[in-house]
């Protein structure tokens, strides 16, 4: 299978926005492209611009909460203020993906229904709606490797750097290069980096929208988790990550990364 990939780390602004541009061709992966984004060259404008003269099969990796927990929907559907509320929190504000990633990588997400990444969740949203708008095409979400046009998966680079054993803190903050050149130099065993990597060793969300564009190549290899319950999944959205990797062992230092803008 031959494949466009976009990796998307997402933000409620555009200049927080990092984007990687890939291409997969049997299961081989080669970056051609990277940014961060601005008010000038808007995220919007940029995956437009990779997708729109694209013949191949295109697959988004966005790094964002694509929907909210069913029981949030539920218990608040016929709320009224000052009254008691029995579900417990982690079913309200954690979705069964988030609750999934911690029991298989003890990594936990933060809650999309109690956090300010339910900002982010509106903004990727908003995101994905703008590319069908300009598109003028559904870009549905992917289920498997069986589709064609365009499609989006929702992924968490800290699960996938965690699965294979690579660091995955300690890397965010503009003074902290070597970090970026750790997982960076990580980042190189599996995919090819090229002459890119002096965009990613410069910013890490740039390099954020690179390590979604592995969380692609693992789904469209066929090794990240799938959902049990594939309609709960449709409901809430599903992180596509690999399980721990032979060798690999769970660290017992768990503070979500995803979120901090």
């Amino acid at each position: 299978m031959n494949a466009l990939l976009v990796g998307v780390d997402c933000a409620t602004v555009d200049a927080k926005v990092g984007l990687a541009l890939a291409e997969y061709t049997y299961g081989k992966v080669s970056l051609k492209a990277a940014t961060l984004c601005s008010r000038e060259r808007s995220a919007a404008n940029t995956v437009v611009e990779w997708l729109s003269n694209s013949t191949e099969p295109a697959l988004l990796a966005i790094d964002a909460p694509l929907g909210w927990p069913l029981a949030l929907a539920r218990s608040l559907a016929r709320h009224r203020a000052g009254q008691k509320i029995d579900t417990e929190p982690d079913e309200m504000f954690r979705r069964a993906t988030d609750r999934f990633i911690k029991k298989q990588l003890s990594k936990t997400p933060l809650d999309v229904g109690a956090d300010r990444i339910a900002r982010t969740a509106h903004a990727a949203l908003r995101l994905l709606g703008e590319v069908r708008r300009r598109l003028d095409i559904p870009i549905p979400l992917a289920w498997n490797s069986a589709f064609d046009g365009i499609s989006a998966i929702e992924v968490y680079p800290a699960a996938t750097l965690v699965a294979y054993g690579f660091q995955s803190t300690g890397y965010k903050a503009p003074a902290q290069v070597g970090g970026r050149r750790e997982v960076l130099a990580s980042l190189s065993s599996l995919i090819q980096v090229g002459r890119i990597a002096a965009v990613l060793e410069l910013s890490a969300d740039a390099l954020d929208a690179a390590v979604c564009v592995l969380a692609a190549k693992d789904f469209l290899d066929g090794s990240a988790l799938s959902p049990p319950d594939r309609g709960l999944a449709a409901q809430e959205g599903w992180i596509w990550a690999p399980p721990l990797q032979p060798g690999v062992k769970p660290k017992t230092r768990n503070k979500s990364t995803r979120g901090e803008f």
